[in-house]
C-alpha cells in the first residue's frame, strides 16, 4: 500500500476516533444507545470477521459466546456475588478455555457442515442453560443496577463498548500483520496447499476461533450488566449472528475495518427503517444479505479500495 493511502486511512482513522470519543458530550440518551449498539456489534463482527472472514469458516452460530459471556457475567455477578470488573474477564476466559475444547473437533467440518456444527452447539448450549438452576432457567437472571444518574450511565457503557471495539480492530490488525494473520489466509485460500507448506491448520483455526469467542464473550459480558436482565432466548438468539454476518458483508469480509464500518451502517439502518417494520427485520436482512452478494460482493471496504484505484489509474499514479 502506497505511503499516501497509509496516510489517508491513519487520517480517517484518528478523526473517526476523536469523533467516537467526544460524541457522548453533544449526543442524547437515545442515540447514545444507538451508538453504543453499534459500537457492541462492531465488536461482535470483527470477532467473528477472524474466523469467517480470514480463515473462511462460516460459524453462524457465534452468537453462543455472546450468550456464554453474558450468562457467565450475570452467574457470577448475582450467584457468586462477584464485581462486575472481575466478572467480565472471567467470562472471557471461560469462553476461550470453551472455544479452544471443542475447537479441534468442530474446525475439522467445513464449509456447510462446520456452519451446521456452530448452529448445533448454540442450540445445545442454549437449551442447558435454560435447564439449569444456576443460570436461573427459562427465567433468567436480573442484574445488580448500576448506581449514579442516568447520563453517567449511559457514557458508561458506551465507553466500555468504545473499548471493545478498539481491542478487537487492535486484535485484528496484529493478527493481520502477522505470520497467524498469513497462515490463516493461506487456509481460506487453500487448506490443503496450506497443509502442504507446513502450516500448523488445526492450531491457527483453534486459535482463530478461541480469538473470536473471546472478543464476543467480552461484547456478551459487557451488554449482561448493561441490560441489567439476562434470559437465554435473548442472548442465544440467531438473529444475533444474522446480524453480525450482514454486518461483516456490508462492510467487507476479512478487512480489519469493514466490520466496524458495517455495523455502523446497520445500526444506522435499523434505527430508522428495519424499526418500523420489526416483525418482518429478519425478513429485510435476508434481503439485504442477497443485494451485498449481488452487487457489492467485497462490501464498502473493498468498493472504496477498487474506486480509489481507478480514480488513481486515471490519473497516471
Amino acid at each position: 500500500m502506497p505511503s499516501s493511502n497509509r496516510l489517508l486511512i491513519c487520517l480517517l482513522v484518528t478523526a473517526a476516533t476523536i469523533l467516537l470519543l467526544i460524541a457522548p458530550a453533544f449526543l442524547d440518551l437515545y442515540w447514545m444507545r444507538v451508538l453504543s449498539y453499534a459500537l457492541m456489534f462492531g465488536t461482535l463482527a470483527s470477532g467473528l470477521n477472524i474466523t469467517a472472514g480470514f480463515t473462511g469458516y462460516p460459524a453462524f452460530g457465534d452468537v453462543v459466546w455472546f450468550g456464554l459471556g453474558s450468562t457467565i457475567t450475570a452467574v457470577l455477578m448475582v450467584k457468586a456475588q462477584w464485581a462486575f470488573a472481575a466478572a467480565v474477564p472471567a467470562a472471557v476466559l471461560l469462553c476461550s478455555v470453551l472455544a479452544a475444547a471443542v475447537g479441534p473437533s468442530l474446525l475439522r467440518l467445513r464449509g456447510h457442515y462446520f456452519a451446521i456444527g456452530t448452529l448445533a452447539l448454540n442450540e445445545a448450549t442454549r437449551a442447558l442453560v435454560q435447564n439449569l438452576d444456576v443460570t436461573g432457567g427459562a427465567a433468567g437472571l436480573s442484574l445488580p443496577i448500576t448506581t449514579g444518574s442516568v447520563e453517567s450511565t449511559a457514557r458508561f457503557f458506551y465507553y466500555l463498548f468504545f473499548g471493545a471495539m478498539a481491542l478487537a480492530v487492535l486484535v485484528t490488525l496484529v493478527l493481520v500483520h502477522t505470520r497467524i494473520g498469513y497462515g490463516l489466509r493461506a487456509i481460506r485460500a487453500d487448506e490443503e496447499a496450506a497443509a502442504a507448506l507446513g502450516v500448523n491448520t488445526t492450531l491457527l483455526k483453534t486459535l482463530a476461533w478461541t480469538l473470536s469467542a473471546a472478543l464476543i464473550g467480552l461484547a456478551g459480558g459487557i451488554y449482561a450488566y448493561w441490560i441489567s436482565f439476562v434470559e437465554p432466548p435473548a442472548v442465544f438468539d440467531l438473529s444475533v449472528s444474522i446480524k453480525m454476518f450482514v454486518i461483516i458483508l456490508l462492510g467487507g469480509v476479512g478487512t480489519v475495518f469493514g466490520p466496524v464500518v458495517g455495523a455502523f451502517g446497520v445500526q444506522l439502518l435499523e434505527t430508522e427503517v428495519i424499526g418500523e417494520f420489526y416483525d418482518y427485520h429478519l425478513m429485510i436482512f435476508g434481503g439485504i444479505v442477497i443485494a451485498l452478494v449481488l452487487f457489492l460482493p467485497t462490501g464498502l471496504i473493498g468498493f472504496t479500495r477498487q474506486r480509489a484505484r481507478e480514480v488513481a489509474a486515471l490519473f497516471g499514479r
